[in-house]
């Protein structure tokens, strides 16, 4: 099962490699923000647009009523990119053709990334999942896409007894 550190690096690495975004240890253009965090405004000094800013996830489980047992991992990310004047629609708009432009580029590559053997951080995405709305952050000037997503893996069902002082493992 992918770990959020392990996403959190396949975000990083697509913001690197998208010619669009470029972001790199001298231009920072990836970070790690939750969504209240972003409508609030992104006090940096060191961020650069346009942005892609990975959040946290939720977590629930579905069972279905057999013994196969789901993770269902819900996470967000944000493209951003600045816009003048906050009051200008058609500048507004202009973003969020751009900002959704890269979110299909992104959403093409994870597909790619998915059948990929060597990218199994992907492996769980579930395209069915995608919802996509777009933001105005009028505090920091920004507008952009925000993308919503789930992967869905299988969860341990099975009681491990190597991790409990009270089930002998020796069977």
């Amino acid at each position: 099962m992918t770990s959020f550190s392990d996403l959190v690096t396949y975000f990083e690495t697509l913001a690197r490699q998208h010619k669009s975004i470029g972001h790199s240890d001298q231009e920072k253009h990836f970070f790690r923000f939750e969504i209240e965090e972003v409508l609030a405004g992104i006090n940096r000094t060191d961020s650069e647009y346009p942005m892609l800013v990975l959040e946290g996830y939720n977590f629930d489980y579905t069972d279905n009523k057999s013994d196969n047992i789901l993770k269902n991992r819900n996470m967000a990310f944000d493209l951003l990119d600045v816009v003048k004047d906050i009051t200008d629609y058609s500048e507004i708009h202009d973003v969020w053709n751009r900002m959704e432009a890269i979110g299909d580029d992104i959403l093409a590559r994870v597909k790619a990334d998915k059948r990929n053997p060597q990218t199994p951080v992907v492996s769980d995405f579930s395209f069915a999942s995608v919802q996509a709305i777009p933001i105005i952050n009028e505090t920091g000037n920004n507008a952009g896409i925000r993308y919503t997503f789930s992967l869905v893996s299988p969860a341990p069902a099975d009681v491990d007894p190597e991790k409990w002082s009270d089930i002998d493992g020796s069977n």
